[in-house]
């Protein structure tokens, strides 16, 4: 079973939603899911796609402030692990409800760390302290750690595929972020038969990118849209 493993590096707060959205639109024509790996150039945070802006720009100092594709809460991006998944239409994981498949991409999150040594456990029920901050409390399947979420997601499905970002929160003392990307790699070759190919953008799909970035993502207009 094939995927592809990409490894974007840091990138442009903007460029980085808009490459997410870029992954998604293209599933059609790559057919084959993606994991990607990628950090931020600069301290950041994003923002549900339904959320408010006023609303989220009184809860965090991070700027800039970009809206996800995917839904969920307000993420800072400060120090984070931040990954993403993209499927395609035709792929299991695009069948199953959202539940589920938040279910499964933590449980994969939280293999990963006990191989690492990490104690972590899913959420059973929600505990929400301050709605909007998808940090302040957890939903049920969130990765917790010593009382305190440090995994969660958000997900948009569309015609095309099934997009879920993701982010980590790391503790004190923990392993290199390169060994938790190690660690989910084995764990997807070990549990889920996958062969990973290595992954670059062609000129295409970075140009999609750039335009949903001069379109969207770049645009105060689109960010403070609602």
């Amino acid at each position: 079973m094939k995927w592809y493993l990409y490894r974007s590096g840091p990138g442009a707060p903007a460029f980085n939603m808009a490459m997410d959205e870029a992954l998604l639109e293209a599933m059609p024509h790559l057919d084959v899911p993606v994991l990607r790996f990628y950090a931020w150039a600069e301290s950041a945070a994003t923002f549900g796609y339904f959320q408010k802006y006023s609303q989220v720009e009184r809860a965090t100092h991070l700027r800039p402030l970009i809206r996800r594709p995917t839904g969920g809460g307000l993420v800072p991006h400060e120090s984070d692990w931040t990954y993403s998944l993209v499927f395609p239409a035709g792929h299991p994981w695009y069948r199953l409800k959202a539940p589920q498949t938040y279910h499964y991409v933590h449980q994969w999150i939280q293999a990963a760390f006990a191989l690492l040594g990490v104690s972590t456990a899913l959420a059973s029920e929600a505990c929400s302290s301050s709605p909007g901050k998808c940090f302040a409390g957890w939903v049920k399947s969130d990765v917790l750690c010593n009382g305190r979420k440090i995994a969660g997601a958000a997900q948009r499905r569309t015609r095309t595929g099934l997009l879920i970002q993701g982010s980590i929160q790391p503790g004190t003392n923990w392993p290199a972020r390169l060994h938790w990307e190690h660690a989910m790699i084995q764990l997807g070759t070990d549990k889920f038969g996958i062969t990973w190919v290595k992954f670059e953008p062609d000129a295409i799909l970075l140009e999609c990118a750039r335009e949903l970035v001069e379109r969207k993502y770049g645009l105060p207009a689109y960010n403070q849209k609602r």
